[in-house]
């Protein structure tokens, strides 16, 4: 942290520490302009393509219409609550300070025989509109989303909650970047000893920058770099986190990214979706259970066809068709490893591959790769078969980093099969259960309300309950009003 450097008594020393200190002769789009006003010295530093140029043309055309006997007594006094007709002021008597926010946007204004710096907030971003995101599309509900602006994130998040205890804390972190974050939560509701921990955890962070923005945080925040499986759930719709902001959850909002970090988080939050909310509540209750059918499916399907087919005495008479009939040229085991790197392959490339040449990727997956590979031998039909429903499933899964941790779990579920059988495959399964039975989330069980046991809770994970019955909050959060 830069040591507070106090105002000089000459104007010059001054501007020039803090044309020095921005590098305005290095960089050109540090702006430094040079006014007379009233018969006294002026200087404005901003930052070129931060700043409302009509604002500020504004504001230039007010000091030069003043006169020198106007400022002659508390001319900092005058210029913030008479003179100076902006909505964002503030002023400040530490060099590096002022010289931080101009880099965060605001612009620095300077008076010769003033003692403090002005600082007005017109500042403004580029940004692209609100849209709804990719990775959680609903057929009803809004269309609006998180973009990567902090101010516009807090602000469709106000949108939706107008309750006077919602709190958004600001936060600066990284040495170097300065990165703006915003602690987001209900101070009616949320619980005061977790709001404590992440302010701690948050200013503890030490480091140059945040480069990966939330991704940055959360390896600091979560303390389990090994771990695949996240503890914090991500979300780009503003519904969604008010939905978690009235339970009792805190958000974490970072500038210059849309992804919201939701904290803390269980194992079944991530199994969770708007959609089953957007229909009624019986549609809602069957969309949750198809997609935990499809999580399980990825999971634990390909694995145990791979078992039947290594042990086929573990069929019964009546399911004795389950199994390769041709093999191919290659080893089962091997094939199903080659098909999931070829998966993981066609994905990334599908992300890096622009929209008008989509379709031609396509094409090449279907036909060329499945197609052909099944036709000279390389992979039989079966294992196409039961790699598509785990991808499926994969896919069908709404949190990203969950369905990147299930494929890296099948994938050592299909090893440890390969290497012991049927033991190899039920040791797998207990290990992945006491595995995430053993993680927490913020001190919370990861598995809750699975493990431990919370009949109520249970009820409302596995079956989308109508919104009127549903009128309480999550236990383990501990909320200060439980029943609303």
């Amino acid at each position: 942290m830069e040591k507070k450097q106090p105002m000089f008594e000459s104007y010059e020393k001054n501007v020039d520490y803090l044309k020095d200190y921005l590098g305005v002769d290095q960089s050109f789009d540090m702006i430094h302009l040079d006014l007379f006003y009233a018969n006294r010295k002026m200087s404005l530093f901003m930052v070129d393509g931060f700043v409302k140029d009509e604002i500020l043309h504004y504001l230039m055309r007010l000091l030069s219409r003043l006169n020198p006997e106007e400022l002659e007594t508390d001319p900092l006094d005058k210029l913030l609550k008479t003179y100076i007709s902006y909505v964002e002021l503030d002023k400040v008597d530490d060099l590096n300070k002022a010289g931080d926010t101009v880099l965060a946007g605001p612009t620095a204004l300077v008076v010769e025989g003033v003692d403090e710096i002005i600082l007005i907030d017109a500042r403004t971003y580029p940004v692209r509109g609100p849209e709804e995101p990719d990775l959680e599309r609903v057929v009803r509900g809004s269309r609006d989303g998180y973009v990567e602006t902090i101010v516009f994130n807090t602000a469709l998040t106000r949108r939706r909650i107008r309750d006077r205890s919602l709190r958004m804390e600001y936060i600066q972190i990284g040495r170097r970047s300065q990165t703006d974050v915003c602690l987001c939560y209900i101070k009616d509701i949320a619980d005061d000893d977790r709001i404590s921990h992440l302010r701690r955890v948050l200013n503890e962070i030490d480091t140059d920058a945040l480069p990966m923005a939330e991704k940055t945080v959360e390896e600091y925040i979560s303390g389990q770099h090994w771990n695949p499986y996240p503890v914090i759930r991500y979300t780009e719709r503003p519904d969604t986190a008010a939905a978690h902001l009235y339970e009792g959850h805190i958000l974490i909002i970072i500038d210059g990214s849309p992804s919201v970090m939701i904290t803390p988080a269980t194992f079944w939050h991530h199994m969770q979706h708007a959609e089953e909310y957007r229909q009624k509540p019986l549609v809602g209750a069957y969309l949750r259970w198809v997609r935990f059918i499809g999580l399980f499916a990825s999971l634990f399907l390909l694995p145990l066809y791979y078992l039947f087919s290594i042990e086929p005495d573990l069929l019964p008479v009546s399911l004795s068709f389950i199994g390769p009939e041709d093999t191919g040229m290659i080893p089962l085991l091997l094939q199903f490893l080659i098909a999931e790197i070829g998966i993981d392959l066609l994905r990334m490339a599908a992300i890096h591959t622009p929209s008008s040449l989509a379709t031609a990727l396509g094409l090449v997956a279907a036909i060329l790769i499945g197609q052909v590979a099944v036709d000279v031998g390389l992979f039989s039909i079966e294992v196409v078969l039961y790699l598509s429903i785990a991808a499926i499933g994969t896919f069908a899964t709404p949190s990203y980093e969950i369905g990147l941790a299930d494929r890296i779990s099948r994938i050592a579920l299909l090893l440890v099969t390969g290497m012991f059988g049927l033991k190899g495959y039920i040791i797998g399964i207990t290990i992945w259960i006491l595995y995430l039975a053993h993680m927490q989330t913020f001190k919370t069980p990861y598995l809750w309300p699975f493990m431990p046991f919370s009949l109520r809770a249970f009820r409302d994970i596995f079956i989308r309950s109508p919104i009127p019955l549903k009128n309480r909050r999550p236990a383990f959060l501990h909320p200060k009003d439980p029943d609303r």
